[in-house]
């Protein structure tokens, strides 16, 4: 993800746009683009500041309300469901996500369907 630019950088330049310089000979002082200058000084003319808005954040996981659901139904005890069964129980109560959604989840909260030792195959005669 690329950095943005410093807030002392912008707030210069909104400085120097304040002083009724062209965006391009701003531009050009600076070292950046006549659309970041026009960007920073509209910013700074709007909220007082040309300080950089946040990067990134918390995106919720799609899934946290059926957490309880999904335990459930992987601890029945003939519970035999792949993730793509599960993906279509969920698409019958209303939800709707892909794959790499629900194994994500499920490798978050440690449910695995790994074979057991009762499933291996015979040995040798």
């Amino acid at each position: 993800m690329a950095k943005s630019y410093s807030n002392d950088l912008r707030a210069r330049v909104a400085a120097a746009a304040g002083k009724g310089k062209s965006n391009r000979v701003i531009a050009d002082l600076f070292s950046v683009s006549a659309s970041a200058v026009s960007k920073w000084s509209g910013r700074y003319r709007a909220t007082g500041s040309a300080d950089a808005k946040r990067m990134g954040g918390y995106r919720r996981a799609i899934l946290a309300d059926e957490r309880d659901w999904l335990h459930a139904r992987i601890s029945e005890p003939d519970s035999d469901v792949t993730i793509r069964g599960l993906l279509v129980e969920l698409a019958d109560r209303g939800i709707i996500v892909s794959y790499g959604a629900l194994w994500n989840f499920m490798h978050r909260e440690g449910l695995s369907h790994k074979k057991n030792c009762i499933r291996e195959r015979t040995g040798s005669t």
